[in-house]
């Protein structure tokens, strides 16, 4: 009997995503070697299993090379959130000639 995993709907939407890329950057690295992971041996949510498979072919990768980047990305220092350049506030007072 096929199980409903309770992440599946936020996931769905992640590997979605991934299918759009042609060349995956770090965290859509990290993204489906996490995602493989937690569904590998999983009995259910065949449809993202498949659709994991899909994006390794997409992207030319193996299971075995996309842990080996996943790892190294990791040992590099990478932390989530790290590739977004992310100003607080509205920006106005950041700006040249702005400045009192």
């Amino acid at each position: 009997m096929e199980q409903q995993h309770p992440l599946y709907s936020v996931d769905r939407e992640i590997v979605d995503g991934l299918l759009a890329k042609d060349l995956p950057n770090d965290t859509d690295i990290i993204e489906l070697s996490r995602l493989i992971l937690r569904y590998e041996g999983f009995p259910g949510a065949y449809d993202l299993q498949d659709d994991m498979k899909k994006i390794l072919e997409l992207w030319g990768i193996s299971n075995q090379t996309l842990n080996e980047r996943s790892r190294a990305i990791w040992e590099a220092g990478y932390k989530p959130g790290d590739q977004f350049d992310v100003t607080v506030g509205s920006g106005f007072d950041a700006n040249e000639g702005n400045i009192d």
